[in-house]
């Protein structure tokens, strides 16, 4: 009777391991299945894209939107949360350096959604949360260097596991180097242009080395 007990207690403890075990992989997946936050399959990666520096007077024209790589000015875009929209050029600059881009359409995503993607980012993460009034192909698109997926909403579980993967990602030309310290402009401030001569441009560069 006792061994019986014994084995019962035993299978229970084996049965709660393997349950709790489910529910942490849920919880720091974000989900379950198949098809949950996982599966990046949907993820678009682009290859061979040039990461020069262009004059701040132009306008560069990505191959895809959001940008997710290309040429860039020489300012990085500061990570953090933006309540306007800001520069493609710089945003991309700081994917340069590992970050990760969420953007998102204010017309398809409510306040509450919008809190919940600015809630993703944390002081000193490499990460990039702003909307795009116009072109936006997806209500949420979540873009790193060489690699985007366009995502349903906020809620999208893909979304967690694209940060996860690609922040900081070695896949990016210069992962670690500064994502703050540089420019925290919005698309309708004034950049200052990158003179050769320009002491604080020359700081700017010296500190991606």
């Amino acid at each position: 009777m006792v061994i019986g007990v014994v084995a019962g207690v035993g299978l229970l403890v084996v049965v709660l391991v393997a349950v709790t075990g489910v529910v942490l992989w849920t919880a720091n997946d974000g989900g379950a299945g198949v098809s949950g936050p996982a599966d990046l399959g949907a993820v678009v990666e682009y290859e061979d894209l040039p990461a020069d520096h262009v004059e701040v007077t132009e306008t560069v024209d990505y191959e895809m939107f959001p940008p997710a790589g290309g040429e860039h000015y020489g300012y990085w875009q500061n990570c953090g949360v933006y309540e306007v929209p800001i520069r493609n050029e710089t945003a991309v600059h700081s994917l340069e350096h590992g970050a990760v881009w969420i953007t998102y359409d204010p017309a398809s995503v409510d306040s509450g959604g919008v809190a919940a993607l600015e809630g993703h980012y944390r002081q000193g993460d490499y990460l990039l949360v702003s909307p795009v009034e116009e072109g936006m192909p997806a209500p949420v698109v979540a873009s790193a260097w060489g690699a985007q997926i366009l995502l349903d909403g906020p809620d999208d579980p893909r979304l967690a596991a694209f940060v996860r993967r690609y922040e900081q990602s070695p896949e990016a030309p210069e992962p670690g180097a500064p994502c703050s310290g540089s420019h925290d402009g919005t698309a309708a401030d004034a950049l200052l242009p990158v003179d050769a001569e320009d002491t604080d441009v020359d700081e700017l560069l010296d500190m991606e080395d």
